[in-house]
């Protein structure tokens, strides 16, 4: 992450999920097509389309209590990064032209690095999931 050092990542990441409680969960439920559009929009966040996406249908699931095989450390640390693209007035305000999003960007990586795993079991439970309902 050359664009912001993961110390600042990691700080801003920490701030965000100190910050969340299960109810913050629904609102960011509802939020989730603004944050879509957001990172589509971006090409910092582009790359990260695809796990956003995840991250937002292990919340979902995890909210409606059919996936709770994580700890809610992970899910307050993925719900602190969404929650962190959402605000244009982080730590780089994102109306600043080509550097607003670095920080959403080196945010949202760290977040990845920290619950990859997390990631990976909740992906591979999901595709069950979804094989058993084809079978």
């Amino acid at each position: 992450m050359a664009w912001i050092s993961d110390k600042a990542a990691a700080s801003q990441l920490k701030e965000q999920s100190d910050k969340v409680r299960r109810t913050d969960l629904e609102d960011l439920l509802e939020r989730q097509k603004t944050i879509e559009e957001k990172v589509r929009d971006s090409g910092r966040l582009r790359r990260f389309s695809t796990d956003i996406r995840l991250m937002f249908s292990l919340i979902r699931d995890y909210w409606h209590g059919h996936y709770r095989a994580i700890p809610w450390k992970a899910i307050a640390a993925i719900a602190g990064a969404l929650l962190y693209v959402l605000n244009p007035l982080d730590l780089i305000p994102d109306l600043i032209f080509g550097f607003g999003l670095l920080d959403d960007a080196g945010v949202v990586a760290l977040c990845l690095k920290l619950v990859e795993s997390d990631l990976h079991r909740y992906a591979a439970w999901k595709e069950l999931q979804q094989a058993t309902k084809t079978d």
